[in-house]
C-alpha cells in the first residue's frame, strides 16, 4: 500500500472518530440534564415523540425488528443493532406500569427466533391487554412462526399484501460432519453422564431414538403455538391446525384465511388505533436506548452503520451453542 492510501484511510477513520464524537456530543447537549445527572437514578427509558398530541392520553409504538433471540446484555461498537431481548421487554414493562400510554402500535419485521422469547413477549402483552390497554400489530416486509406467535394476542393485526407471514410451527436445525470426518479419519472421543447426553451430536450419526426425543419436544411448542393463535385470533383449533403445517402466506392469504384483520402500513395502523379508541389528539411516542455513555455511543454507532455490521455480528452469535426449538422461518 502506497504512502498516499495509508494517509487517506488515516483521513478516513479519523472523521470516522470525529462524526461519531459530534453526534455523541449533540445528542448529549439535547438529552434532558436533570434526567442525565440523577444521581444514577433511572427515571425509565429516554422517549421521542413521533407526532405531538395529548401527553395524557398517548400511543406508544415499538419496533421489533431482528431475530427474536436473547444474546445476553451485549456490549461494544455494535450492540444492540438489531434485536434487544432484554430492552424490549424494558418497552413492554414501562408501557404496562404507565397510565398514559392508552395503546400500542406494535410495528413486526422478523422472521421469528426463540421460543422462549417469543413466549416472553407474548405472556407480556396479555398482561398489558388486563391492564386495559389496546394493541395493534403493523407487519412489515416479513413477521413469520415467531413473529406471528408474538402478534397472535393482538386487537388488531394489520399487513400489506405483500408481507410474509405464516410458517407457523417449530423448528430444530444441527449440523451433522460425521461422514466427513470418517471421509478424513477424524477421531472425536466424548465421554457422558448419560446415554442421551450427546444427542444430536455433530460428530456421530443421528440415532433414531433421539429424534424421537427432540420430535416430542416440538409437538409440545407446536401444540403451545397452536392453542396461541386459537385464543388469539378466536378460530377453533382444528382450523388453526390445518393452516399452521409450515407453510408461509403473503398479505392476500393472510387476510382470506383470517391471521390478519386488515391491510395497512405504520401510518395506518397509527390512525386506526387513534379513531378507534377515540383519541384523535393522542401523543404518539417511541422508546430509545438508555442515555448512559455506552448507550449513547451505541446508539449513534447504530445511525451511522444502519445495522448492517452488527446484524451480521448477531447472525454469527445465534449460530453458537447446540440446537434448540425456535418459532423461525429459514430459507
Amino acid at each position: 500500500m502506497t504512502a498516499k492510501r495509508w494517509i487517506a484511510l488515516g483521513i478516513a477513520a479519523a472523521l470516522f472518530f470525529v462524526s461519531i464524537g459530534v453526534n455523541a456530543a449533540t445528542a448529549l447537549i439535547t438529552m434532558d440534564f436533570e434526567e442525565a445527572f440523577s444521581g444514577g437514578q433511572s427515571t425509565g427509558l429516554p422517549e421521542e415523540i413521533i407526532e405531538g398530541g395529548n401527553g395524557s392520553e398517548r400511543i406508544a409504538v415499538l419496533d421489533l425488528n431482528g431475530t427474536i433471540q436473547d444474546t445476553g446484555e451485549q456490549t461494544g461498537l455494535f450492540a444492540g443493532a438489531e434485536y434487544n431481548h432484554s430492552h424490549f421487554m424494558e418497552q413492554l414493562n414501562q408501557i404496562k406500569d404507565d397510565s398514559t400510554i392508552k395503546g400500542i402500535v406494535m410495528s413486526v419485521n422478523t422472521p421469528g427466533g426463540g421460543v422462549v422469547e417469543s413466549a416472553q413477549i407474548h405472556d407480556k402483552l396479555l398482561e398489558i391487554q388486563e391492564a386495559g390497554k389496546t394493541i395493534y400489530v403493523s407487519m412489515g416486509a416479513q413477521a413469520t412462526s415467531g413473529g406471528y406467535y408474538v402478534a397472535a394476542p393482538a386487537d388488531k393485526i394489520f399487513a400489506s399484501k405483500e408481507t410474509m407471514t405464516g410458517s407457523l410451527g417449530v423448528i430444530m436445525q444441527s449440523i451433522n460432519f460425521a461422514g466427513l470426518a470418517e471421509r478424513y479419519g477424524i477421531d472425536f472421543v466424548t465421554v457422558t453422564s448419560g446415554e442421551f447426553k450427546d444427542m444430536l451430536s455433530p460428530t456421530e450419526e443421528v440415532d433414531d431414538r433421539d429424534l424421537e426425543i427432540v420430535q416430542s419436544m416440538l409437538d409440545d411448542s407446536y401444540d403451545g403455538f397452536v392453542e396461541v393463535i386459537a385464543n388469539g385470533r378466536e378460530m377453533p383449533e382444528d382450523r388453526v391446525r390445518e393452516i399452521a403445517d409450515g407453510r408461509i402466506y403473503n398479505g392476500i392469504q393472510a387476510l382470506e384465511l383470517d391471521l390478519i384483520d386488515e391491510y395497512g402500513y405504520e401510518e395506518d395502523v397509527i390512525a386506526g388505533i387513534k379513531e378507534d379508541l377515540d383519541l384523535p389528539n393522542a401523543e404518539v411516542i417511541n422508546y430509545t436506548m438508555g442515555s448512559d455513555w455506552g448507550s449513547l455511543f451505541t446508539y449513534q454507532t447504530q445511525k451511522i452503520f444502519g445495522g448492517m455490521e452488527g446484524q451480521v455480528l448477531s447472525d454469527l452469535m445465534n449460530k453458537v451453542g447446540g440446537p434448540r426449538p425456535m418459532y423461525l422461518y429459514t430459507d
